[in-house]
């Protein structure tokens, strides 16, 4: 019964360790390879100036000259942004949201690093932007990617100042463009249409978040969706979620009927959504198409048709998200706006009932005790309050299972070459000594669920981004920046630049500070574990924590401390209750040797 146990726990690590093998070496450089081939993709694309300007249903492709993002910008007319969070401008020919950027966000700890750029116009590589407007067959002069706003009123985009545009094309239509902003990360657009003709027109409002160039993949993209995202419906709001590869596969999906909701296009981070009236019904649609060697990806939302008769007007209001995937302002928007499973955005995966409560709580303790870090240790003694009493009843166990060992290696030997009266006594003496060997495996069942759910909100949560803790760790996001290879940044040396080896050193083999101290708490909780009776098996589990220290030590440095913490934890729940059973543990035995009162 003990070594099928034992086989248990062995299946169990030898399993995860096998996936998280499976991420770091293989899932993780298949992704920086295709990184670098995005990152040539997305030169030639450059090169080549191959670019898409659509204007949804119909779509119109143009190919404008090679240029910078300074050189697009200057080609145009433009209209400042200025926000607490945002800079930026909108383009006039075209009047596209399309220069964008975060100001509260840096793209690295340096605190001189620039800020995140979100939106980027046309004509430059990894191009990102909104645009509205209307489409109607045999309608003359509707407004298109190329058409020349006038700015006739406000001087910039600011919080309580909005700007006008128009456009007046000549055959008795004038089409008004309003534009406003807040104070986090939401446009609100209406848009007015005039007509003068003396012929009624029909018209059908839409808006469009598009997306040039398959973009390179993140870091742990393969548990974090990037990509298209959106909740639509009729009656109750279905998420949907397309991955940039399968979007671009499969050109796309199929209409999407829907009361209000909201589409848009996702990184691990960061949204562009366009978030239509939620009283009205629409028709939503992922498109991807290419142009040239080029991937063109679109979140398309096409309102009911109108007819606007001679001497009337008509106004479609659509609001436009773009910005931080912060989960406070997803929710404050979802509830002032009405606006459905907007914090869904952020990718709580498969346990989501987990994620959510996980990340809940260690918001509300960061925001009592100013540190994620600490907050982290705090949510780690949660989670061992909730498992103690199973977690006690196992430990107590796996005591009086090291306290018998003696006389289950007695029976061994005496009954070698009886396996079957040897299994007989070995239950007899379980059974009057109350040990239950199966109860060690409950407490690292239960908690790799919470593990891993720890795991995704470190990995898909901003506010988890760049979070310092203390010394050395500026970011618990991100894995530890020391490495044994230049003695911890003693050396002033990077190992990344090593020849040959400078890869795998940088990657599969940066072990850190804090994986050591990881190694060194499984390494001592493993020890407080009865030893298993095959020697092969004692030396799988004597091998573990140097295997383990080289999986975890890519991982996010949050939850390394969350899981070192957890480890001295169990290991002092064990002292206590093994010294209760006065059965003999390294600790008291390292004790002994330091004060020499060794037996």
């Amino acid at each position: 019964m003990q070594d099928e146990t034992r086989n248990t726990i062995i299946f169990l690590v030898c399993a995860f360790a096998l996936f998280v093998l499976y991420e770091t070496f293989v899932l993780q450089p298949a992704e920086k390879r295709q990184a670098e081939v995005a990152a040539h993709q997305r030169a030639a694309a450059a090169a080549q100036a191959t670019t898409v300007g659509a204007n949804p249903p119909a779509g119109s492709l143009k190919v404008p000259n090679p240029a910078t993002r300074q050189a697009v910008l200057a080609a145009s007319p433009r209209v400042a942004i200025e926000t607490p969070d945002l800079k930026g401008s909108i383009s006039l020919r075209g009047a596209r949201i399309d220069d964008l950027f975060l100001t509260t966000y840096r793209q690295s700890v340096d605190k001189n690093a620039p800020p995140v750029e979100l939106l980027r116009p046309e004509g430059t590589p990894q191009a990102w932007f909104a645009e509205f407007g209307w489409t109607g067959s045999s309608v003359p002069g509707l407004p298109a990617y190329d058409t020349v706003w006038t700015l006739s009123d406000g001087s910039r985009l600011a919080p309580g100042s909005p700007i006008v545009l128009t456009y007046v094309n000549g055959q008795g239509l004038t089409f008004t463009r309003r534009i406003e902003v807040d104070d986090k990360f939401m446009f609100t657009v209406s848009e007015t249409v005039s007509n003068a003709s003396g012929a009624p027109v029909t018209l059908a409002p839409y808006g469009s978040v598009q997306r040039q160039g398959l973009p390179p993949p993140t870091t742990n993209s393969s548990i974090v969706h990037e990509g298209a995202v959106g909740a639509t419906g009729v009656e109750k709001p279905t998420l949907t979620l397309i991955k940039y590869k399968d979007w671009a596969k499969k050109g796309g999906g199929p209409q999407l009927p829907s009361k209000g909701g909201w589409l848009g296009i996702t990184d691990k981070y960061w949204l562009a959504a366009i978030v239509p009236n939620q009283s009205e019904r629409v028709t939503g649609q992922f498109t991807a198409n290419k142009a040239g060697d080029l991937d063109v990806f679109a979140a398309n939302v096409v309102g009911q048709p109108r007819t606007v008769q001679p001497g009337q007007t008509t106004t479609e209001t659509t609001r436009f998200f773009a910005g931080a995937k912060s989960v406070p302002v997803l929710q404050a928007y979802e509830q002032r706006l009405g606006v459905p499973r907007f914090d869904d955005a952020v990718d709580w995966g498969h346990l989501w009932f987990l994620t959510k409560p996980i990340f809940m709580l260690l918001i509300y303790l960061y925001q009592h005790v100013g540190s994620v870090g600490v907050a982290i240790l705090l949510l780690t003694v949660i989670v061992r309050l909730v498992f103690f009493p199973l977690a006690n009843k196992s430990y107590e166990s796996m005591s009086k299972m090291k306290k018998v060992q003696p006389l289950v290696e007695e029976m061994r030997k005496r009954y070698k070459d009886d396996p079957a009266k040897q299994q007989q006594e070995m239950m007899a003496l379980y059974s009057r000594e109350k040990v239950n060997p199966l109860a060690g495996c409950l407490p690292i069942l239960l908690q790799i669920p919470v593990f891993y759910s720890l795991y995704k909100v470190l990995t898909v949560t901003i506010e988890m981004r760049q979070a310092p803790f203390m010394g050395w760790i500026h970011d618990l996001s991100a894995r530890d920046p020391t490495t044994v290879w230049n003695l911890f940044g003693l050396i002033p040396w990077n190992p990344a630049h090593a020849p040959l080896i400078g890869g795998l050193l940088d990657s599969n083999l940066h072990i850190g500070v804090m994986p050591l101290i990881y190694g060194l708490t499984m390494w001592l909780s493993t020890s407080m574990s009865p030893p298993a009776g095959d020697p092969a098996q004692q030396r799988i589990f004597q091998l573990m924590p140097i295997i383990f220290t080289f999986i975890m030590a890519p991982f996010a440095v949050g939850l390394l401390i969350y899981w070192t913490w957890s480890n001295v934890l169990t290991t002092l729940q064990q002292y206590v209750i093994m010294r209760r059973f006065k059965v003999d543990n390294p600790i008291d035995r390292l004790i002994g040797r330091i004060s020499g009162k060794a037996k």
